[in-house]
């Protein structure tokens, strides 16, 4: 099935042009949209936060399949550098393979000699970096209103809301004052953003709803997508795929159905499962090789870190269990211990820290709370 799908990505383009003179999908109608990157990045040695190259691949890769034309643009203009990143994931290597838009996004535009009018819509992506250098860039602040208020379109996933705190109107309002947004959580920024965190000048879902955005979430890495007319945020790396397809719908083009990449579909499942739908660790355990198992059993050990009722531990329990074999490491394995003594569940709470030393007899953390449930 996978060498099947990606056989035929390549011909998503054509069939989407087919489709669309069937009358299935409205025409593109010459749209153009902006791509915004952070140009923050330092490549050498982490040095500096960029932008993410998964979010823009997804993004971009949704834009194509509806004939919609792209332009690249960053603060400074000319190259900008990513976050690392996977190159072979399928969807990273088909924007890798593309000449076109790699040509573009070797040499991107600057947000100063743009022109708002050549524009129906902007769509900004995230990476740590956008919270360094977009909500300081003037040029993009004026884009993004004039496009606003020519009736264009404005979406930004992850940290790309980042570039919306400091746009006003024409009137003097702020962009997203009482408008219903979202962005990368401060959850999610204590979980997962320790490293650049103590350098932001502000945490963005504190700045959004500072600037009188109605803020809304989601649980940690779960797809949450906000439309509030012809504005649209998504929360995290796995709602880029629906702010693009949202951003596509706002510019009078119906989306066409694509297939789910393996890692947005797997926590589409792990959202379904902790939102108590019957089949979802079903469907998790019985389709491995359609889903990324890894990444389930990496959220459950993120989840139950931020849990804290018995629903939230057994949730947590059930992904990483699932994923506790394909994982094959102590500290999931000490995770699942954990889950299991949360629960009240001693007996194997001891037998999962034994198991641990059997593999791992130096893994001093096992050694300590195997000590600590024996007291």
């Amino acid at each position: 099935m996978q060498l099947l799908k990606r056989y035929l990505l390549p011909f998503i383009p054509l069939l989407a042009l087919l489709l669309m003179a069937a009358g299935v999908a409205a025409q593109p109608d010459d749209k153009r949209i902006l791509l915004v990157l952070s140009g923050h990045g330092q490549q050498q040695g982490q040095q500096a936060p960029g932008y993410e190259f998964d979010e823009f691949a997804k993004a971009y890769l949704v834009f194509k399949a509806h004939g919609i034309d792209v332009d690249i643009a960053s603060p400074q203009g000319g190259p900008v550098e990513a976050d690392e990143y996977d190159p072979a994931k399928p969807y990273n290597q088909q924007v890798l393979d593309d000449p076109a838009i790699m040509a573009k996004l070797a040499n991107t535009l600057a947000t100063a000699q743009l022109d708002a009018a050549n524009y129906n819509g902007i769509f900004i992506v995230g990476g740590k970096g956008a919270m360094f250098d977009l909500p300081k860039d003037a040029a993009l602040q004026q884009l993004i209103a004039a496009i606003y208020q020519q009736h264009g379109s404005v979406a930004a996933v992850c940290h790309g809301p980042a570039a919306l705190v400091n746009v006003k109107l024409a009137d003097g309002s702020y962009l997203v004052a009482n408008k219903a947004v979202n962005s990368f959580t401060n959850e999610e920024e204590q979980l997962f953003g320790k490293k650049w965190l103590p350098k932001f000048e502000f945490l963005l879902q504190d700045k959004l709803t500072e600037r009188g955005g109605i803020f809304q979430a989601s649980p940690i890495m779960l797809n949450h997508v906000v439309v509030d007319n012809r504005l649209i945020t998504g929360q995290n790396p796995t709602s880029t795929v629906a702010v693009a397809t949202a951003l596509v719908k706002s510019l009078g083009i119906t989306p066409l159905v694509m297939p789910p990449h393996k890692d947005d579909h797997t926590l589409a499942l792990v959202a379904a499962l902790l939102d108590g739908k019957p089949d979802a660790a079903q469907a998790l355990a019985s389709n491995p090789e359609q889903l990324h198992i890894e990444l389930a059993g990496m959220y459950g050990y993120y989840y139950f870190t931020a849990a804290n009722t018995e629903t939230a531990w057994q949730h947590a329990l059930t992904l990483m269990l699932l994923s506790q074999s394909a994982i094959n490491n102590p500290a999931l394995d000490l995770q699942i211990a954990k889950a299991q003594q949360k629960l009240g569940d001693k007996a194997a709470a001891t037998a999962t820290l034994k198991q641990i030393l059997a593999n791992k007899p130096e893994f001093e953390p096992a050694k300590v709370m195997l000590n600590s449930m024996s007291l």
